[in-house]
């Protein structure tokens, strides 16, 4: 209510500005009006939406800022700003409309901050699911059952940027490779804060790029790797998107990494939930193993006893 009325205010003194008959005292009085509400309206907006959601934001304010650049050059008459604002402004509501159809959420959605348009968990109204009861792993057996890995596919998402975990993981991608084994990185796109950021971290880590494969590229690998190791992700690894329609993930594309030979996931607890307010049935397989613990603390054990194998 308090956005929908500091915006209404907002398009009234766009309009009295724009009549062009006001005073010169008045016209500056509404373009003030115009800026502050729209500054606030900008950090209000901005901070009432999840931190899952910013890779959304953040294209979608790349966008904004295309199309306050394209306005520019229509009032300067310029040329030159008004076709970099509208390349700015299209490439950035493209890239939102990527990232939202990669979220399974809309554009409305997100900006009201999941107030609307976002499906409850359990979605449907259809009974609670149960599951059998999950599979905890220790750092020594994950660390050995690595060692003797011949393919691993590493996915990592928010947690790992939370944890800043990114070091640790480079280093054992490096020992493993060192001792023959295949290792790869799986990377969603709305995966970590902000469009591309794991890439990011991978790549300041020290992670070669050559390693690091998008999505739709891992995939297709994946019933031939010996073992996918889940690191702070939950609904990119969800098979709740492609198997439950009531869900409320379902649609969204995802890294099938249940369909590898083995999976363990790095979770803090088992009682936290992911953004989307859903469980992940993965975590509950026969070949999935859950090592439970701060993604950085179990990463930097698993670098320790990997350090004394390899």
């Amino acid at each position: 209510m308090l956005n929908g009325a500091l915006l209404a205010l907002n398009g009234w003194a766009l309009t009295r500005f724009a009549a062009a008959s006001t005073p010169a005292a008045l016209g500056l009085k509404l373009l003030g009006i115009g800026a502050a509400t729209s500054a606030f309206l900008g950090a209000h907006v901005t901070a009432s939406i999840g931190g899952a959601d910013m890779p959304v934001v953040i294209t979608s304010l790349n966008s904004a800022s295309g199309w306050a650049l394209c306005a520019e050059g229509f009032m300067l008459q310029n040329s030159l700003l008004t076709t970099v604002g509208a390349l700015i402004g299209f490439s950035g509501a493209i890239l939102t409309a990527d990232m939202c159809s990669s979220m399974n959420r809309g554009i409305v959605s997100v900006l009201l901050g999941g107030a609307t348009g976002k499906k409850k968990a359990g979605g449907g109204g259809g009974e609670a699911k149960t599951y059998d009861p999950h599979t905890e792993a220790s750092v020594a057996n994950v660390a050995g059952r690595m060692a003797e890995s011949k393919s691993i596919v590493i996915v990592p998402g928010y947690g790992l940027a939370v944890a800043k975990a990114q070091y640790a993981i480079a280093d054992i991608c490096a020992r493993l490779v060192k001792a023959g084994v295949k290792v790869r990185f799986g990377i969603h796109p709305v995966a970590g804060r902000m469009p591309g950021q794991l890439n990011v971290l991978l790549a300041e880590a020290g992670v070669p790029y050559d390693v690091v494969l998008e999505m739709e590229e891992i995939n297709d690998d994946l019933p031939e790797t010996d073992m996918v190791l889940v690191i702070g992700a939950s609904d990119t690894v969800n098979s709740d998107a492609e198997d439950d329609p009531d869900s409320a993930i379902a649609g969204m594309p995802v890294i099938r990494a249940w369909t590898a030979k083995q999976v363990v996931v790095l979770k803090r607890s088992m009682g936290s939930v992911s953004y989307a307010g859903v469980d992940n049935p993965v975590f509950y397989n026969e070949n999935t193993d859950i090592l439970l613990g701060d993604a950085k603390a179990s990463c930097d054990a698993l670098q320790q006893a990997l350090a004394e194998m390899v």
